[in-house]
């Protein structure tokens, strides 16, 4: 169904009362940084034809509004307790977040009541949880350089009223969550359940996965550090494969539904021959099967990089029922094991074996600390999270959208997961680079 301008209003707490503690300005042009005008807006598409508006009128167009500090705020920074939770699989950036999160609301708005909730949601239910972390600017001043999160994360949902009731009774006024498709849906139930109860609390969502894979968010922290180390495993697998007769290097990477990381690296390294996503089905066997195509390509070179998404080629894969983990996630069959299995099969049936060399890099990618791009990123979502939510903005997610951060209501940011699209300039580029689907092209 196609957006519509009122999906994209950011719900409200209340009237702001409080004058921002930041040293900021309203006039342009004075030498110092300036508040965002609450109607300050970035376009939803901005491209249109020259000879025709993006709207009749300015309640027609579709935009986000633009984040960033605003001169009045909702909360009184001094009487304000705020938590924050990691959920979901680990990710590069993580512990930047926390630490950047924790020295906006400490050093510039004078918040000093900042609890880190500890293993994800499970910290917000009293049956499961341990007790939480009291974070200070001292207690995270270093953590930045280490990869995973300090605070511990899990999967799987709570019940959003055992959350509130929490939050109530630990007298919580702000929440981030920080985590995936599956955390911020989380989120928006969380704050749903508060707007039942009429409650002053807010709700933030700050996006990371190195799938890349959040609906209305650019760029989630920690893909360009995943794509840094996936690069690597793809150049290390064409060292292996050049190395031998018959070397074939095969790299499965992250990519649930979403082939990005997989489709970055590729085009980063510049040494893949084929690059396999979940938005491109792919058949095996044929004139122009997967297995045909790597034929033609080992008859003339004798070796060849193979990387596929790991939910890639799902199609071809037995599975006895479809299952769930506990963040709502289907289970994956392994492609990898299969495609070394079949590519094996293949070239032995034909008289001409291969030595195929199997990378699976995942969980040491998605642990590694976050680079100096993500490094940069995770303070900007940081610090506009910290400034939503102080002026009482709720149920939303920062994201970023043509290189400026915004607030995307979680409403219709969750729940979609954003896919690779074949006709993209960036598949185009894969399949310029790699050739895999043009016989005899290397």
């Amino acid at each position: 169904m196609p957006l519509q301008p009122d999906q994209l209003k950011v719900t409200t707490l209340g009237p702001c009362r409080y004058k921002s503690p930041l040293p900021m300005s309203t006039q342009v042009g004075d030498g110092v940084a300036n508040f965002v005008a609450d109607d300050r807006r970035i376009l939803v598409h901005p491209e249109f034809h020259a000879d025709q508006f993006p709207a009749d009128s300015p309640q027609d167009i579709l935009a986000f509004e633009l984040a960033g500090p605003r001169e009045t705020i909702f909360f009184d920074p001094a009487q304000t307790r705020v938590a924050l939770v990691t959920c979901g699989g680990l990710c590069p950036g993580l512990n930047n977040v926390i630490r950047s999160l924790v020295f906006e609301l400490e050093h510039n708005y004078g918040v000093h009541e900042i609890l880190g909730i500890r293993y994800g949601y499970q910290g917000l239910n009293p049956d499961q949880a341990r007790p939480a972390r009291k974070l200070t600017s001292e207690s995270v001043d270093s953590i930045h350089h280490f990869g995973g999160t300090i605070l511990g994360t899990s999967r799987g949902p709570q019940d959003p009223a055992t959350t509130v009731d929490m939050l109530q009774r630990e007298q919580i006024d702000i929440l981030y969550c920080i985590g995936g498709d599956g955390t911020q849906r989380g989120a928006h139930q969380i704050a749903a359940e508060i707007g039942q109860r009429e409650l002053p609390i807010a709700i933030v969502g700050i996006p990371k996965t190195i799938d890349n894979d959040i609906q209305y968010c650019w760029r989630t922290f920690g893909f360009v550090t995943a794509v840094a180390e996936a690069e690597k495993a793809i150049d290390r697998a064409h060292i292996e494969a050049k190395a031998v007769r018959g070397g074939v290097g095969l790299v499965k990477l992250m990519g649930r539904e979403a082939g990005f990381i997989t489709a970055a690296a590729t085009l980063a390294s510049g040494d893949a021959n084929f690059a396999l996503i979940p938005e491109v089905p792919f058949e095996l066997h044929g004139p122009d099967g997967f297995l045909t195509r790597l034929q033609q390509r080992m008859e003339v070179r004798d070796h060849a990089v193979v990387v596929v998404a790991e939910g890639a080629g799902q199609h071809l894969l037995a599975k006895a029922h479809e299952a769930y983990d506990a963040s709502g996630n289907r289970r994956l069959a392994d492609i990898g094991s299969f495609l070394k299995q079949q590519i094996n099969d293949h070239f032995k049936a034909g008289n001409h074996p291969v030595n195929v060399k199997y990378f699976d890099p995942s969980y040491q990618i998605r642990s590694v600390p976050a680079g100096t791009a993500d490094s940069l990123f995770c303070e900007q979502l940081a610090r506009q999270a910290v400034h939503a939510s102080m002026a009482g903005k709720t149920d939303l997610l920062i994201g970023l959208w043509y290189n400026q951060l915004t607030h995307v209501p979680l409403a219709i940011s969750t729940g979609v997961i954003k896919r690779l699209s074949p006709e993209s300039q960036l598949w185009n580029a894969v399949l310029s680079l790699t050739g895999q689907e043009k016989t005899g092209a290397w």
